[in-house]
């Protein structure tokens, strides 16, 4: 199983209106946190997600959390 690319060794704080997304996953995207379909020539999904009340978030940026697209601090040990 391959790995994701590292985007970066910290999370995107984001503010998010209510609405759909797709997190990128595979670590390509030229639009980190999200999805540009970078990831069709891996075996990597984006992740869709959704937002119920408008908020900022931070999003996962080295794409190895354990609760993703959420930042659980995974990069600190990277």
């Amino acid at each position: 199983m391959a790995e994701p690319v590292c985007a970066q060794k910290a999370p995107y704080g984001v503010e998010l209106a209510v609405g759909d997304y797709s997190w990128c996953a595979c670590g390509l995207s030229k639009k980190q946190p999200f999805c540009d379909g970078s990831h069709k020539t891996t075996e990597f999904k984006p992740l869709k997600f959704s937002i119920a009340q408008a908020e900022k978030k931070w999003l996962c940026g080295c794409k190895q959390t354990k609760n993703p697209p959420f930042c659980d601090g995974t990069h600190k040990s990277l």
